[in-house]
């Protein structure tokens, strides 16, 4: 059986096809203001990366915010679901999931692949890929920059407000003092991790933690959790694609 699994989010939309146990294809690619166009291109993109036809793919189950909007899938099913199951098929002995996305975060408990508990931030842009955005841009730099500057910092400045925007000018008010770059985005992913780790304590951390989402190859941020924590997290290969894989993995079943 071929199984696909469209995550659409909010910055953007991943597929993944599935054949049995093994991934066939995925792909990333940023969502379009029609989100419906996104879903149909994303899916188009996959099928021709797996070489496959739409007609020999058996089920498509759709997931992400904008899933409501993926009027060819056959199922819809939340990502709380869809990253449990996918972190689960990548790793199974996780515990606890956090999903660092764009514009939310998410931390799943998780038993065996089924959701025990979780808690959700979808209305503030801290501990989210959208409050590191914000952060890089009033320091002049590329998002991609941020985790390996964050390691090179000997000290971590402290970033004490959760509000994006009062962050934001505790961050210029740091290089306006001539503050290190490095030591102000080691403070910005500090930041994130006691956010998220905050929401975990909601539902209690087990091991194994695996964090997914695109925040998740940051490597600052990884390490912050890390530290707050007391042991390592693991990250999937993609972390984008996780909630795409438990679609396609539950559309299979």
């Amino acid at each position: 059986m071929i199984s696909a699994g469209i995550d659409i989010g909010s910055i953007t939309a991943k597929c993944v096809i599935l054949q049995g146990d093994k991934i066939l294809a995925y792909s990333i690619l940023r969502v379009k203001p029609n989100l419906e166009e996104s879903a149909r291109e994303i899916f188009e993109k996959t099928l021709e990366l797996a070489g496959l036809s739409k007609e020999e793919v058996d089920s498509i189950v759709a997931t992400g915010y904008g899933r409501g909007r993926v009027d060819f899938a056959n199922k819809k099913i939340t990502e709380i679901s869809c990253h449990a199951i996918g972190s689960h098929f990548l790793i199974p002995d996780v515990g606890t999931v956090i999903d660092i996305g764009g514009q939310d975060s998410k931390v799943i408990a998780v038993e065996n692949g089924k959701v025990l508990d979780f808690v959700m931030n979808d209305k503030c842009a801290a501990g989210t890929g959208r409050f590191i955005e914000v952060m890089a841009n009033a320091l002049g730099l590329k998002i991609e920059q941020i985790g390996e500057l964050a390691l090179r910092a000997t000290e971590r400045l402290k970033i004490s407000s959760t509000c994006t925007v009062f962050a934001e000018s505790e961050v210029v008010s740091y290089l306006s003092a001539g503050k290190k770059v490095e030591e102000i985005i080691a403070g910005v992913c500090d930041a994130i991790a006691g956010r998220l780790i905050a929401m975990a304590s909601r539902v209690g951390i087990r091991r194994e933690v695996v964090l997914t989402g695109g925040v998740a190859k940051n490597l600052g941020v990884r390490r912050a959790i890390e530290e707050k924590i007391g042991f390592g997290v693991k990250v999937p290969p993609e972390p984008q694609i996780v909630g795409a894989l438990g679609a396609a993995v539950l559309g299979s079943g």
